[in-house]
């Protein structure tokens, strides 16, 4: 029986978070109390009392999220993993739980990162949209459809939710043929731009630099990145599918399976919320899933 932890990505964030790591672990107050030193605003103070609007920001929700998943791992009673992943931004948080790279690299790389896409979304207005009830193939044959527009698959969720990425147009467009082509859903998402597309390709070029100046070491067990859904342990090639996840998909529901099919029985979601429990269950039912005690 192999045990596998996953890092929730944007979107889990609810104010409070972290709140009861703070008061009943040192471990864990030491993380947030050099995170607000590190970023240069108090953070724990947005992730505590905090509105939902102020937690909403790109540049507070990546962070916030990174810092209450590791705090969170750091005191876990029995954080052994056979194997991590993490969906989205949580890739930062799985490769600093297992030891590849520090607490105070991945802080920062997430907060570059964080500022990066903001900027790319400002300088480019685009979006994203929930496409529930259709097949990955027929999803990926509207959004190949579309001309003149930026559209593609930006995340394979579970089987038959999927999210797609693109310009605001494009994105309307989509919907509709999405609906047209038998989709239950097509909901646009209140997201500051197209994460996971070509439209990302300057906050990929911000990031790169920085995760190229930065260390990455052999972590303690192998990491699921989002753009291919298999294992990695060489820091080198761990660095080029971190640069490359910005405009490529994230490629959850193969991850979950290639684990499964790796020996995975047990998931553990180590962060804010059960987004993650909840779609291993529907990617494979007979998984075993919980919390980070």
């Amino acid at each position: 029986m192999k045990k596998a932890y996953v890092f929730p990505g944007q979107g889990s964030q609810f104010v409070g978070m972290g709140k009861d790591l703070y008061e009943q672990h040192e471990a864990a107050r030491q993380l947030f109390d050099q995170a607000n030193e590190i970023l240069g605003f108090n953070i724990t103070e947005i992730m505590f009392n905090g509105t939902d609007e102020e937690l909403k920001q790109t540049k507070v929700t990546q962070p916030a999220i990174f810092l209450h998943s590791v705090a969170q791992a750091a005191v876990a009673t029995d954080f052994h993993p056979d194997m991590v992943a993490g969906h989205s931004l949580g890739e930062f948080s799985a490769l600093v739980a297992s030891k590849v790279l520090s607490f105070e690299d991945g802080l920062r790389l997430v907060y570059k990162r964080a500022m990066a896409m903001q900027a790319a979304c400002e300088a480019n207005p685009s979006t994203m949209a929930a496409i529930l009830g259709l097949e990955d193939a027929k999803v990926e044959e509207v959004c190949a459809s579309i001309e003149g527009e930026v559209v593609v698959a930006a995340n394979y969720n579970c089987p038959g939710q999927l999210v797609i990425s693109g310009s605001n147009k494009g994105i309307e467009v989509a919907c509709e043929k999405m609906k047209e082509a038998g989709a239950k859903r097509a909901l646009p998402l209140p997201v500051g731009g197209a994460f996971h597309s070509p439209l990302m390709k300057p906050a990929e070029e911000e990031l790169a630099k920085a995760i190229n100046e930065t260390t990455f070491s052999q972590g303690i067990c192998p990491i699921y990145q989002n753009v291919d859904a298999m294992p990695h342990t060489n820091p080198e090639e761990i660095k080029q599918n971190l640069i490359s996840q910005l405009t490529a998909p994230v490629r959850w529901t193969q991850s979950v399976q290639q684990m499964v099919a790796d020996g995975a029985t047990h998931f553990v979601e180590c962060g804010p919320g059960k987004v993650l429990q909840g779609l291993v269950k529907k990617i494979e039912r007979t998984a075993e899933v919980s919390s980070v005690e």
